[in-house]
Parts: structure tokens; C-alpha cells; sequence
């Protein structure tokens, strides 16, 4: 069954544009690392500084124990680290509490 999973981060005001370009160009080893964890429809919107993520996969938990334990994650969360107002965990940002659904 498909899971679905929803995220805010804040981008630094004056990194936007550096955040959006990284987001042009994602690595292919972290593009491999998350198709590999099950997560697809991955979705990025901003409004502002603040970005919105969606992703699905079979596996929340699974997904996100996968990525956790991939070093090109822990690089890429380290270099976004530098245009975020917060890190981002290995395992994932916080997710945002479902509260409609329309089938």
C-alpha cells in the first residue's frame, strides 16, 4: 500500500537561488539511493524561502532507514545543510500530519 509523506523546510534568504539550482542537478548516486529506498513521485515545491516536499513509497519507515544508512545522503544533507535555516536528519526531515485526502 502506497504511503505518502509530506515536508517544510526554510531556506536561508539569501541561498535560495543556490538551493534551487542544487535541486537542478541532484546527484545521480542520490537520485539512485532514493529510487532504491522505494520513494517515487518525489516533489519539491517553494513559495518564498520555505519548500514543500512530497514523496510516496510502500515504506515510510523502511525508506527512511535506507537513506539513514547511505553516505552520498549524509553528503547531500551536509551540503544543503549550508543553505537551510535547520539540517536536515539522515532519516528525513519532520513530516507534516495528513489531515485530508481526497480519492
Amino acid at each position: 500500500m502506497t504511503q505518502r509523506s509530506a515536508f517544510v523546510l526554510r531556506v536561508r534568504p539569501d541561498k535560495i537561488d543556490e538551493y534551487v539550482k542544487a535541486h537542478e542537478d541532484v546527484w545521480p548516486e542520490l537520485l539512485a539511493a532514493l529510487r532504491q529506498a522505494g520513494i517515487r513521485n518525489y516533489s519539491i515545491f517553494r513559495n518564498g524561502n520555505d519548500v514543500f516536499g512530497y514523496f510516496e513509497a510502500d515504506n515510510l519507515e523502511a525508506a527512511a532507514a535506507h537513506m539513514k544508512a547511505q553516505d552520498v545522503n549524509a553528503r547531500w544533507q551536509d551540503t544543503m545543510a549550508n543553505l537551510l535555516e535547520e539540517r536536515v536528519p539522515n532519516a528525513g526531515p519532520a513530516t507534516l500530519e495528513e489531515i485530508f485526502r481526497l480519492e
